[in-house]
């Protein structure tokens, strides 16, 4: 495969993630299906991995594997029609510009700092004698 088969794939693959996030919106989703939605969406947006990208191989494993099994899973729970509508908005959404959630970059950014604070105190410890 090139790397445009590539690219197309990764473009697919985040639109199929936003679609599920528009379908854990829906009111006419289930409960149990929402809830497995919301939680592939933010596995899929997280910056924290199970197993951490920079391991060789396995730490895109989770990228390859646990997410577009989490899709499917997610896809399986979905009314076809709710999916159908959901994809056809992430479509026309990401054709028209990339969606932004401000709310889930503030909280991923203060995740960011918190680890960055508690890192630095943690270290701190070590060279500042008490």
């Amino acid at each position: 495969m090139t790397f445009e088969g590539w690219k197309a794939r990764a473009r697919k693959l985040k639109q199929e993630v936003y679609a599920l996030y528009l379908a854990s919106k829906d009111r006419r989703v289930p409960w149990h299906a929402r809830l497995a939605a919301i939680v592939v969406v933010a596995y899929a947006f997280s910056p924290i991995d199970l197993i951490p990208d920079p391991i060789p191989v396995l730490g895109y494993l989770d990228d390859l594997i646990l997410i577009p099994l989490g899709i499917a899973l997610v896809i399986k729970l979905i009314p076809a029609e709710v999916l159908r509508d959901c994809r056809e908005k992430a479509s026309l959404t990401m054709k028209a510009r990339k969606p932004k959630n401000w709310v889930a970059g503030g909280i991923i950014i203060l995740i960011w700092i918190g680890l960055f604070v508690l890192t630095v105190r943690y270290l701190a410890s070590f060279f500042i004698a008490p």
